[in-house]
């Protein structure tokens, strides 16, 4: 008969993690990518330890998981193994770590768990080291790894994309060395988380807001930390962004020793955020500095073209001033001969004319005579008619002249009865009054 014993809850647990102790030996290595890290009031750490294996089946369901917990009391064992490195790794979402500690069941949950006891800092970089290297021979394979800088720097970057943590000393950094430059930058800021497990698709989604925005150049910074900080970085998402950007990107990192593949990427890679600031001012100024050369090469050539035209002209105007003389000086010999020409005919002719006049003065001095006499036998004729037109000569023959009283010539037509008039004969007049008139018959 099968044993029927009953078991408490606790009793089970208490059972379970003694075997576990048993079979495992006591305390055991685990590697996976932290997630959803907590940090309490009391000092400890909680995390969920996520094993992600694109390549198994298990990749189109849901993950394994483990939570993690790290008591105050082991947590500064586990810091001085980090400190070891330099401070290039630090526990946070999306980090791969290889920690230690003991496997159990937490009673309170039923949840199987394991307490940290220390960590291996040199797998967390050589999983990064690895990873990284792998994503720059895909990309290098794709073309994609100088294709950003292919696109040549911005001759003027004036209009900028700044994509950073608003509110973070990078922001402010960056911004403090673009106004103190003196120029006049248009800065349109972009904020985007840099750090966490959600950073990469915020940082992917501010690149594709930036690009639309037209800029000249987008900067990309963020502050200075450990190498596990930097890890969105080294995303695959964020890294296609920036090198498949039809814009100019620069990124300053904060970090001096370790590149990530979006330093790699990117057309220009800065140490700090206030060195890619500064880089881009270093950019605007030289951008000037060959505008003025190029100037002061135009105004150079200007006056060298002005000085050597000017020469030409004066030895012009003296080839123009020796010919000048000499021409008047032909002309002058010109216009004396003509004077003497001009003068000479004018005596002939004068001589012509005075012979003419000669001529003409003796026709004068005897016509008067023949004219006169032929003029006073013209008016002999014309007192005839005179006479023999006068008005006195017809009423002395016996004709008259009757007018009406206002001293018009009186026609018959002209009256009406009771018209006064007024008739002239040869020895007075006679007024009379129209009795009748009419026409001739």
């Amino acid at each position: 008969m099968a044993d029927e014993t009953t078991w408490r809850i606790s009793q089970l647990t208490d059972w379970l993690n003694a075997v576990m102790a048993s079979s495992l030996g006591g305390e055991i290595w685990v590697e996976g990518e932290i997630s959803n890290l907590q940090r309490s009031a009391a000092g400890h750490v909680y995390f969920t330890l996520v094993e992600r294996d694109e390549s198994t089946e298990r990749a189109r369901s849901a993950p394994s998981t483990l939570a993690v917990t790290l008591f105050d009391w082991h947590k500064t064992n586990v810091n001085r193994h980090l400190k070891r490195t330099g401070g290039n790794v630090r526990m946070g979402d999306g980090v791969r770590v290889r920690i230690r500690g003991t496997v159990e069941i937490y009673a309170a949950r039923s949840q199987l768990q394991l307490k940290m006891t220390g960590i291996d800092p040199v797998f967390t970089l050589g999983s990064l080291a690895a990873e990284r290297a792998r994503l720059l021979a895909t990309l290098q394979a794709e073309a994609l790894l100088d294709a950003n800088r292919s696109l040549g720097a911005p001759a003027l970057p004036l209009r900028l994309a700044l994509v950073t943590s608003v509110g973070s000393a990078a922001h402010a950094d960056a911004l403090h060395e673009l106004s103190n430059a003196g120029i006049g930058f248009e800065i349109t800021v972009v904020d985007a988380r840099v750090q966490g497990a959600d950073a990469p698709e915020s940082l992917i989604a501010a690149l594709g807001e930036a690009e639309l925005l037209d800029p000249d150049l987008i900067v990309l910074v963020r502050g200075g930390g450990a190498r596990t900080d930097l890890v969105a970085f080294d995303d695959e998402g964020v890294a296609r962004a920036i090198a498949t950007c039809p814009v100019p990107v620069w990124v300053g990192l904060g970090h001096e020793t370790d590149r990530t593949v979006a330093d790699e990427v990117a057309q220009r890679s800065l140490k700090t955020p206030t060195a890619c600031a500064g880089a881009v001012v270093d950019a605007v100024a030289l951008a000037v500095d060959r505008l003025e050369r190029c100037w002061e090469a135009v105004l150079d050539t200007t006056d060298d073209a002005l000085r050597s035209a000017a020469q030409r002209l004066s030895l012009g105007a003296a080839r123009v001033g020796t010919s000048t003389e000499a021409d008047l000086r032909r002309a002058d010999r010109a216009l004396i001969a003509a004077a003497f020409r001009i003068s000479g005919r004018a005596v002939a002719t004068l001589d012509d004319t005075a012979r003419t006049l000669d001529t003409a003065t003796a026709l004068l001095a005897a016509a008067p005579s023949r004219i006169i006499a032929g003029e006073l036998a013209g008016l002999d004729a014309f007192d005839d008619l005179v006479r023999a037109y006068d008005p006195a000569t017809a009423l002395a023959r016996g004709w008259s002249i009757t007018r009406t009283a206002s001293g018009e010539l009186a026609t018959a037509a002209g009256v009406r009865p009771g018209d006064e008039l007024v008739t002239t004969v040869a020895d007075g007049t006679i007024r009379s009054t129209v009795d009748s008139q009419g026409p001739d018959r």
